[in-house]
């Protein structure tokens, strides 16, 4: 059920490469949280240069021009190692996926409790309990 936003510098990455980064994405929540191949909701969003800011040394990082903000809506019932585990995989297959540098991705884990997240057909199919995964 997580939502994934990864908010890109326009023209940085060519259509393979958002795939890739799409892919990362899907995978991340796999390994670091065992959840199914099939929980994939993923968008990515191009800015221009005067629409995306990210400090260029902040927290002691080197951020370049590849720099990106990733956003994932994750239930708010995840404890901090569920946390720790999708942040690490996140940035681990990125850099894989993208060939960018680990300090290019910021992650901004956003906490939804499981009852507002609609699958579809305007039903909130986890309002009644957690899901199994």
């Amino acid at each position: 059920m997580p939502v994934f936003n990864a908010h890109v510098p326009a023209d940085r990455f060519s259509p393979e490469q958002k795939r890739a980064l799409a892919d990362a994405l899907n995978q991340s929540l796999v390994q670091g949280l065992g959840i199914p191949e099939g929980d994939r909701f993923i968008m990515i969003s191009e800015h221009g240069e005067n629409e995306l800011f990210l400090d260029p040394t902040f927290m002691g990082m080197r951020r370049s021009s590849d720099a990106m903000i990733i956003t994932v809506l994750l239930g708010a019932h995840r404890p901090l190692e569920d946390k720790r585990a999708v942040a690490a995989a996140i940035n681990k297959l990125v850099v894989e996926a993208l060939g960018v540098s680990p300090d290019d991705i910021f992650v901004a884990l956003i906490p939804v409790p499981n009852e507002n997240f609609s699958f579809g057909r305007g039903e909130l199919q986890l309002a009644d309990g957690a899901p199994r995964w």
